[in-house]
């Protein structure tokens, strides 16, 4: 049984898609009802509750934790640390090993390539609260109380939720021939990775008990810089590549009058600097190789143009 915890998420659905056609059984666990199929069913259950998630993970194999809280530092710093317990208490419980998905917030800002060996170094309230929970975890499997290991993404794109800045100023603005919007300095270097995969690299670790309590970069494309990728989107969709830079003055101005948008603004130096992120462990263990940019791009290009029409 493969347990998914935060399902209907774009990772989440990304993984419950490889499950299935694997002929996996897959269970998901989310506050709110999902489509079922002959190997997926569903529970309800509050990741909050220690006693609805035991519930939720009972008789699982391996648990996935692809679960997103509301994009609030405040939010974060009162749930994520009792999220994270119960998690660990529900994979012990169960016998089970853990996957946790994570992102790169604790590294903060890395002159140079992001590795699983960075140190963590965080810019960010969000990334200081990031760095607790994964230490959290790890020191549990390093104790040897449970098999966990995190499996990290960099900022994400091809996520039919439009939740990726990339997504939603580029690609999307693009399919409807509209002038870009590019968050941060386009001259400076950075990766994505593309949602489908992160689907077959978390399935890829579920299948091996040798991958745990270690940390994982998923499979992600080498880094370009933005106006390579602007480019390279532009041929895709056929319109020019013209944009225009989002710099932290007008997101600062923007968070004014949004709540978001003012939560991403701690984040910025990640648009601002290099965002290089290496996932060559993974690709040289498992010999799996991360779709590239124009592929990718071209994949989920088709998606957006149904939209228009």
């Amino acid at each position: 049984m493969h347990t998914i915890l935060g399902a209907g998420g774009p990772v989440a659905s990304s993984l419950t898609k490889v499950l299935s056609n694997a002929g996996e059984t897959v269970r998901l666990v989310s506050r709110k009802p999902i489509k079922t199929s002959r190997l997926v069913t569903w529970v309800g259950a509050d990741l909050k509750d220690i006693a609805q998630l035991k519930n939720a993970t009972q008789g699982s194999k391996v648990i996935y934790m692809c679960a997103g809280l509301q994009y609030n530092k405040k939010v974060w710093a009162e749930e994520w640390p009792i999220i994270m317990q119960n998690i660990i208490d529900a994979t012990r419980y169960a016998e089970a090993r853990l996957i946790f998905f994570d992102n790169v917030y604790m590294y903060g800002r890395v002159n140079g390539v992001m590795t699983e060996n960075t140190p963590y170094n965080p810019a960010s309230k969000k990334g200081e609260i990031r760095a607790k929970i994964a230490e959290q975890l790890m020191n549990e499997a390093r104790s040897g109380n449970i098999r966990a290991s995190i499996a990290r993404a960099a900022d994400f794109y091809g996520a039919e939720s439009m939740n990726s800045f990339f997504d939603s100023m580029v690609l999307a603005r693009f399919a409807k021939k509209q002038k870009a919007m590019w968050l941060g300095n386009a001259s400076a270097k950075h990766s994505f990775t593309y949602v489908p995969d992160t689907g077959k690299a978390l399935y890829t670790l579920g299948k091996d008990p040798g991958s745990d309590n270690q940390v994982w970069h998923l499979p992600t494309a080498a880094a370009l810089t933005g106006k390579e990728i602007i480019h390279l989107a532009a041929k895709v969709f056929d319109v020019k590549p013209d944009y225009t830079e989002v710099n932290k003055l007008l997101l600062n101005a923007i968070g004014l009058f949004n709540k978001l948008i003012q939560e991403t603004t701690e984040m910025y130096y990640q648009y601002r600097y290099d965002y290089v992120f290496s996932s060559e462990k993974f690709q040289s263990a498992y010999k799996l190789a991360p779709t590239g940019y124009d592929d990718g791009i071209r994949q989920f290009s088709e998606v957006l143009k149904s939209r228009t029409v």
